[in-house]
């Protein structure tokens, strides 16, 4: 008798995955294991279902993995550090997790034996090259990467009703929206996003209240930082995941951290998600204003330039290219003095930096203070830089306005 492949499935318990694994067993004929790493979006229930649901498809096998840690510590750290906001808005919410849920498909895939792995991608996202990608780079030579989804080229509504006819109950809502949830944030894609000039519905964001329904009353926190990362919270030490936890659950009560990202996808097409990260969102902020205190202008203009480029690279699924290992090591550098305190303002939406103190200020230790005096340097001293500092556009100008005036035209531009 002929065994049966093995294919180890990306599983979400969500509408695209759930239609993968039944696809899978009825189109390959296989055995499918699923696999779910949790990278920050599960609770215990929601862990339940997606355990219930795997069995419900005929999965042999369900594995749950918890990824928060990694996802963390290796990625949502240097985010942090490079204060990477793609487009200025999106702060990478769910991008960096595929890398930690690709290479648990492939352990699964090594040990198992299997065939194949399969990922519940689209054709149009940027998902796909992200898991194309890391498993190319993780999986032996030989194993296939399955992507039902992108190859039918079904819209959601042709997966649940092909759901529904095989006996698998819907939620109606996944028809409309694709929700994904993590540590660091939760995207909406579909429904109102695919229209530019509209915005999604009230009853469409899943974790943060209405800005216009906030309290009245504004809150104010403070973030600790230690060596360019929060590690208190008003005065607490906490650990990160339960930093992040609390923060996300204050902040988007304030409906703090909604935004909707339009950009170019790694395809080259437009793009556009809604989101919500009130955690990262204010973490950034904070971050920021902390650096423009203890850093130098140098530094801060060359960590932008790389923590640009840093994001834009995790974002489109390079992490494995070694460019990135030397951009983490220039932003681990830079990150030395960035110790502090941070005193932030939530209100109605909005996440607004209103103190900021550390040890390593900067402006502690100029001996000025910006239009008033200074004791570092002498009223002459600064006469002197001031003649200085400009002198070769003033020669330029007055070339400019000589030969103007040689050719009769004055010195009115």
């Amino acid at each position: 008798m002929n065994q049966r492949p093995r294919i180890v499935l990306a599983f979400s318990g969500g509408l695209d995955t759930t239609f993968c694994a039944l696809w899978l067993r009825e189109t390959e004929g296989a055995d499918v294991i699923t696999v779910t790493v949790d990278t920050g979006g599960f609770t215990p229930a929601e862990r339940e279902r997606i355990a219930a649901r795997a069995a419900a498809v005929g999965a042999v096998r369900h594995e749950f993995v918890d990824g928060r840690r990694r996802v963390w510590d290796r990625f949502c750290t240097y985010i942090v550090k490079g204060n990477c906001l793609r487009g200025g808005v999106y702060p990478l919410s769910v991008g960096a997790e595929r890398i930690v849920q690709a290479e648990e498909v492939a352990r699964v895939a090594v040990e198992e034996g299997a065939a194949a792995v399969c990922h519940g991608s689209t054709g149009a996202g940027n998902d796909q090259v992200r898991f194309d990608t890391a498993l190319l780079a993780l999986l032996p030579p030989g194993v296939r990467v399955l992507t039902p989804i992108r190859d039918l080229g079904w819209s959601r509504d042709q997966e649940a009703d092909w759901l529904e006819k095989r006996g698998q109950a819907v939620d109606r809502s996944t028809r409309r929206y694709s929700v994904n949830a993590g540590l660091w944030g939760v995207t909406i894609g579909g429904g109102e996003t695919h229209d530019p000039w509209r915005t999604l519905p009230p009853e469409a964001w899943p974790t943060t209240v209405d800005p216009e329904k906030a309290p009245a009353e504004a809150e104010e926190i403070v973030l600790g930082f230690a060596k360019g990362l929060p590690v208190s919270l008003d005065g607490r030490a906490l650990d990160p995941l339960d930093l992040l936890a609390e923060l996300g659950r204050r902040a988007g009560a304030h409906g703090v951290g909604r935004g909707i990202h339009l950009g170019d996808t790694i395809l080259g097409i437009k793009g556009r998600i809604a989101f919500e990260a009130p955690a990262p969102i204010v973490i950034i902020g904070a971050h920021r204003e902390l650096e423009k205190l203890v850093l130098t202008k140098a530094q801060q203009e060359w960590k932008g330039a790389v923590g640009e480029y840093y994001g834009g690279a995790l974002h489109e699924g390079l992490w494995f290219d070694p460019v990135l290992r030397d951009c983490e090591a220039f932003l681990d550098s830079s990150q030395e003095r960035v110790n502090g305190e941070v005193r932030v303002r939530l209100h109605r939406g909005s996440s607004q930096v209103v103190g900021v103190r550390s040890p390593d200020s900067l402006l502690a230790s100029a001996g000025a203070t910006y239009g008033e005096g200074a004791k570092a340097w002498t009223g002459a001293e600064a006469a002197g830089f001031s003649r200085l500092h400009g002198f070769q556009g003033v020669l330029a100008e007055r070339l400019r306005a000589r030969r103007a005036r040689e050719a009769g035209e004055g010195q009115v531009r």
